[in-house]
């Protein structure tokens, strides 16, 4: 309809009136689309004005004056992923590769990828205990939340900066994580008995996980039945330390069966990739690779190179 009026009659008065329904509108100012997106789309409602005969609108310029300035002062950007279901991921996500010391405030295209597979696949997860390494963001697990029904969520990254946007964000979707003392292993222990229930409200738990000095006894609390991680063999030092921590949660199963592992990957560097199946080998985790779609619906421009393995620890 506005494109409509805009054909027919376009004016200052009708130009302002779609500048407060959409980019100045409260909802969008407090969750702003990337400036790039609020650049373009103040530039075409410009085009239009000068084309007319219309008064010019200062606020029209004055909008596109400050997007111009934010889009040199800000951090950070929101984006709304839409999922097969209608349902939605609003993440908020730093608008650099590298922030504050680290990669993971952005979401990267293997995680895309996994939860486009885990979307197709939701038995996999529904009634289940899902442990996410290097959770980042959260888009992954939030998808899995909102679309696969699992049992009990569990977020995990290192990072202080990373852990308070993974919050914030399942905030903004409705997400409320349970403090971190909810998953002692008493706790878990008693919360078996749904097992296998799929649950249209997931119990979520946000966990610091250091690979590195996480203990046997700690990843055996989590009780998880599926683990699954995406792009996070991209550093020789870190493949050494990923794998430390599998031989840890094969190690600490006791009794219960091993959990599944889901590792998703964007081919960056074949030589790192190989040597991750290299180390894999060496400590005698099996793997083989789990066919998917070559596409990912989640990504509009540029298809990269991703797979996602099985190990079998």
């Amino acid at each position: 309809e506005l494109e409509q009026s805009l054909r027919t009659a376009p004016d200052s008065a009708l130009l302002a009136d779609i500048l407060h329904k959409t980019i100045l509108h409260p909802l969008c100012v407090k969750y702003p689309p990337s400036a790039k997106y609020r650049r373009g789309f103040l530039t075409e409602l410009i085009k239009k004005l000068e084309s007319t005969a219309a008064e010019p609108l200062d606020e029209l310029y004055e909008a596109l004056a400050d997007v111009l300035k934010e889009a040199e002062e800000s951090t950070h950007c929101y984006k709304n992923y839409l999922l097969p279901s209608g349902d939605c991921v609003s993440l908020c996500e730093s608008t650099a590769l590298i922030s504050g010391g680290t990669t993971g405030l952005l979401t990267w295209e293997a995680a895309l990828h996994l939860a486009q597979w885990a979307l197709q696949n939701p038995s996999l997860f529904r009634g289940r205990t899902i442990l996410e390494l290097g959770s980042g963001v959260g888009f992954t697990g939030i998808a899995i939340c909102k679309s696969c029904q699992p049992r009990t969520f569990i977020f995990s990254d290192c990072h202080p900066r990373v852990l308070s946007q993974l919050g914030q964000n399942l905030q903004l979707n409705g997400l409320s994580a349970e403090p971190d003392g909810t998953w002692s292993p008493q706790t878990e222990s008693q919360g078996q008995e749904g097992e296998g229930q799929s649950c249209q409200t997931p119990k979520v738990i946000v966990a610091e996980l250091d690979w590195g000095s996480v203990t046997e006894k700690q990843l055996l609390a989590l009780r998880a039945d599926v683990v699954i991680a995406a792009d996070v063999v991209y550093d020789p030092e870190i493949i050494v330390v990923l794998i430390g921590m599998l031989q840890k949660l094969s190690s600490s199963r006791a009794d219960r069966k091993a959990p599944e592992v889901f590792i998703a990957s964007t081919i960056r560097n074949p030589a790192t990739y190989q040597l991750f199946q290299a180390e894999l080998d060496k400590a005698g985790i099996r793997w083989q690779v789990i066919p998917a779609h070559s596409s990912c619906n989640f990504l509009c421009d540029v298809q990269p190179d991703v797979t996602i393995l099985q190990l079998f620890v």
